[in-house]
């Protein structure tokens, strides 16, 4: 692997992965004050999932950059970067204390993840290949719960109002997740990933469109790679929660 291609792919994964862990982390913060107690604990495991595989991804940088994946080195790397260095997108950075815009952004989310991981199921990078294997296997059942729970919320017309009210709130923050990595065009070229960004905007239209009887666009073409270079309003205070124990005690081993 060149110079070029090794930072073309580290790239790559870092978008994928800053956006697993951002969303696990804001999965996990609702636990204790969702409606009701079955969705504290399904929401924190969904959460400490989205977790696990940020963490599968960042090992794999560190692979790349020729350092071992130590807890340390992982933590750092998920939680000692610039502002700048991070590549999340502003849908995962978006903090809410709506449920309903919680629920239905774990719905798209996870409807896009599983695009994602399909994107990279054939990629030239084998351990790449191996972690779309370990994390699709969860994904299943994270897609099941969300359309479990919206099988029976789309029922009531007070709670499918809210949800087609947290959806408008939502749509115009996913063109953010939609946006390629900065290097995308490269990872495409070297075969680390089989599919654009690009094509996921028409299948996520076509799935709200099946799952809640409205129709959306989406504005991507104004979403160029160079928007996931930027970071939304929320996320400093949202990493500044998520360092929030590693602030308190810089030295220790946690």
């Amino acid at each position: 692997m060149t110079d070029s291609t090794t930072h073309s792919t580290i790239d790559f994964l870092l978008t994928f992965a800053d956006d697993e862990h951002l969303m696990g982390q804001q999965h996990t913060e609702w636990i204790g004050i969702t409606p009701f107690l079955e969705e504290d604990l399904a929401f924190s495991s969904i959460g400490q999932d989205e977790l696990g595989h940020a963490v599968m991804l960042y090992e794999l940088v560190l692979e790349l950059q020729g350092i071992e994946a130590t807890d340390t080195a992982i933590d750092e790397l998920a939680y000692r970067r610039t502002d700048e260095e991070y590549r999340s997108s502003a849908f995962v950075e978006y903090s809410t204390e709506d449920w309903a815009q919680a629920l239905v952004r774990h719905w798209i989310y996870d409807t896009v993840e599983e695009q994602r991981w399909n994107m990279v199921a054939e990629s030239s990078l084998q351990p790449l290949r191996e972690v779309s294997v370990r994390a699709g296997r969860e994904e299943v059942y994270h897609r099941r719960h969300a359309n479990a729970l919206l099988d029976s919320l789309l029922t009531s017309d007070a709670a499918r109002q809210k949800l087609l009210d947290a959806l408008e709130v939502l749509t115009p923050l996913v063109p953010s997740l939609l946006a390629p990595a900065p290097s995308e065009q490269a990872a495409l070229n070297d075969g680390v990933v089989g599919g654009s960004s690009a094509a996921l905007d028409s299948l996520l239209v076509e799935a709200i469109q099946d799952r809640f009887g409205v129709e959306v666009s989406f504005a991507t073409i104004d979403q160029p790679p160079q928007a996931r270079l930027t970071r939304s309003e929320h996320f400093a205070p949202l990493i500044g929660r998520m360092r929030e124990v590693l602030d308190y005690d810089p030295e220790a081993s946690w």
